[in-house]
Order: C-alpha cells, then structure tokens, then sequence
C-alpha cells in the first residue's frame, strides 16, 4: 500500500466502474490505489465512505464513516458514476499529442521505462489487445491496473488462472428454477464485452484453460470481435461495444509450473509488452516511495538481497534456478514496516521459495548466506566479496 502523501482525516467516496470500487475525495483526486480492494469493496455494500486514519507506530488504515461525514447521502440501491476526467482525442494530430504527453499519467509507485509506457498507452488509445509479459511478480498486472486508473475508463477482472469452469466464467451458466424453470444466466464477461471503452484485464492467461482460449479466439480477433452464446435463446452471439481493449498478462517460459504453452494464433492477437526486471537501484526507488517511514538502510538492504539472487540466477552455472520477484521484495519491506526484522521477514517469504535439498549445498543455504551478508557484523564466512555487492 501506498502511504506517502496521504492527509490524515481525508474522506473519500466509493464508487463502482464495472466490477472496480474507485475511491474519490471532496477535490476529485482518485485514491483507489490507497486502500485495499476489500475495504472499498467492504464500504460501498454498506453504502459509507472511508476516513483516512493513523494508528500506533504510524500505520495508516482507513475507517467506514457515515456518507454524511462526506457531504451526502447514499442509499445502499444506488449505483453512482463517476464522469472521466481523462478526455481521449479523435483525431490523429490530437492522438500523437496526447501519447506523447501521456508518461505523467503514469504512477510514481510503477516503475516502467517511458518508451513501454508511452506504447502501453497508445495500445490502449488504439484499441490494441496488449499482453503483459516478463518474470512473476515484475509488475505486469499492476502496470495493466495503473493504465486502467491513468485512462479512468470502467474495468472488469477475470483472473483465468484461478478458473476451473472457463465456460461459466466466459459465458454463464443454466439453472433451474422452479418458478421460471430452465434459464440461461449471462456471466459478467459478457456485460464487460458490452460496456464501451471497458478496459478487461485477464490475469494469468497462460494457467487458462485451453477451452478458455478457443472462447477468447473469436472475442480477440479484430477481424470477428463477438462471443458465441450457445446456450441463450434466440441469440448466438455478442458483439464486443467499441473501444474495449484486452490486456492479458502471462508468464512464458519453463520454469512457471502449471503454465501452458499459448497457442501460436492466440499469441497472434495480442500486442506483446515486456515489463523490465528492476535494477537495485530502481528497486530501492519504489521501496522507499511505497514504505517511506522504513529505516533507508533496511530497504537498500531488501534491494540489494534481490539483486544479487537475481544476478546469480542469470549466470552460466547458477547456483539458483530464479531471483527473487519485486512482489516478495514489496512483502518485506511492508513486513518490515509492520515490526517485523529482515531476517524473520526473508524467513518468512524467501526461504520457501527455494529447494532444501543437498544440506549445505542447496539453494535455500545459498539464498540464506546472501540474506546474512546484510543482517549480521560479518562474522560468518563471505560468499561475497565487497566488490560482488556492489556490483
């Protein structure tokens, strides 16, 4: 989470855009990105706002307060909109403009060089279906999410990986009832394809299902652009509205279990954009935007312990089979910021991560020696010069 510039006692608004609760303050500043999804998911069934508060040791956290704390009355019936502060020109003059203009949209907390943005951005602006590619935990949905908040269009969330009914999911489903009998239900897919200038993010493509991807085949084609529903009655297909855009995030390569090796004529659909692995200093960069009140020297350790995995886990003959991943390196930096020390946060989320077998010669000590480096006098035996950390 995100605490830097954060007033104590700001009050914001929920309010749904497709199956996203933004969060909105008395100026119009978008705060989505503050609170965590179920707090505004939380607030918004109950129909309240959220204040801002701080807690002991500093812990920002974010309480429900009456709507009238906000200024209004909502009732829990309504659903309110949001009109798009983002204006996307038509013409071509005006678009270039706008693309070139387009790297202050992006958020301080994503690193992503300015060319990727900028190609991100015109993607999206161009109707473009977009694949995020690179290493687990890089920043792929979270740069799709950003895109989504930086063109305030409305959003749907389809994480195809955790799927196990593709057409349920895709499509809908039929029940029985015993007053209508049998009926077809739509899935919200398919009020998503439905919702113009939607932006539908489908995590994990590469955990989908194969059926999930002969589904999608027609829906991402810019030649077809339309679901088949088989089961509805008198209707075969859907069309997709205008301007929705796709992005899909996958991890390709071998070393990701229960990933599947995406069809040739899929990959083809998609603009492919690859999220840079971060380097220490970048690292360090985003530690200290997202976790301000931790000690300096703590983060840089965090982004040095990360390098250096990632560093071995490229070389010739490594002694690792992967680095550790920006989201663990998040994960300590916000254990660290709830009390805990580096070596019980690494304990906790590194360690895990790597194979204990061999005693001595296994990743899990190799992995364990380089955490030591930065949380001890330098007593233990080295497994690094000075000049291999600084390297």
């Amino acid at each position: 989470m995100k605490h830097k510039k954060l007033k104590i006692g700001t009050i914001v608004e929920i309010i749904k855009s497709g199956n996203r609760f933004n969060a909105w303050d008395k100026d119009g500043n978008k705060l989505t990105s503050h609170i965590r999804t179920g707090t505004r998911r939380g607030a918004y069934a109950k129909g309240m706002a959220l204040e801002c508060r701080e807690g002991k040791g500093g812990r920002i956290y974010w309480w429900k307060v009456p709507m009238a704390k906000f200024g209004k009355v909502v009732k829990n019936s309504e659903v309110p909109t949001k009109p798009s502060e983002i204006s996307i020109p038509d013409g071509h003059e005006d678009v270039v403009n706008f693309i070139k203009d387009s790297y202050s949209l992006k958020p301080k907390g994503l690193v992503m060089k300015e060319l990727k943005w900028k190609y991100l951005i015109r993607s999206a602006v161009r109707g473009k279906n977009i694949m995020m590619t690179g290493q687990a935990g890089c920043g792929k949905t979270m740069a799709a999410k950003s895109l989504v908040n930086a063109l305030d269009r409305p959003d749907f969330y389809f994480n195809l990986g955790a799927t196990q009914d593709p057409r349920a999911t895709l499509i809908g489903n039929v029940h029985f009832d015993q007053g209508k009998g049998t009926y077809f239900s739509e899935s919200l897919f398919v009020k998503a394809i439905q919702t113009e200038n939607a932006v539908i993010l489908l995590d994990e493509l590469t955990r989908a299902h194969p059926d999930a991807w002969n589904i999608l085949m027609p829906v991402l084609d810019q030649g077809q652009r339309y679901l088949r529903l088989d089961e509805a009655d008198g209707q075969e297909t859907i069309e997709v509205a205008n301007g929705v855009t796709f992005i899909a995030t996958a991890n390709i390569g071998n070393e990701y279990t229960a990933t599947r090796q995406l069809d040739k004529a899929l990959m083809d659909r998609f603009t492919i954009i690859e999220m840079d692995v971060l380097t220490d200093v970048e690292e360090f960069g985003l530690l200290s935007y997202m976790f301000p009140t931790v000690d300096e020297s703590e983060l840089k350790n965090i982004a040095n312990i990360t390098h250096l995995t990632r560093i071995e886990a490229t070389t010739d003959n490594p002694r690792i089979t992967s680095g550790v991943s920006t989201r663990t390196s998040v994960e300590i930096a916000g254990l660290m910021f709830d009390g805990f020390s580096l070596l019980e946060s690494a304990d906790i989320t590194i360690y895990p991560q790597y194979d204990n077998t061999g005693g001595v010669d296994s990743e899990r000590t190799f992995v364990k020696q380089i955490v030591q480096k930065f949380v001890t006098d330098g007593s233990e035996e080295e497994l690094f010069t000075d000049h291999d950390i600084k390297s």
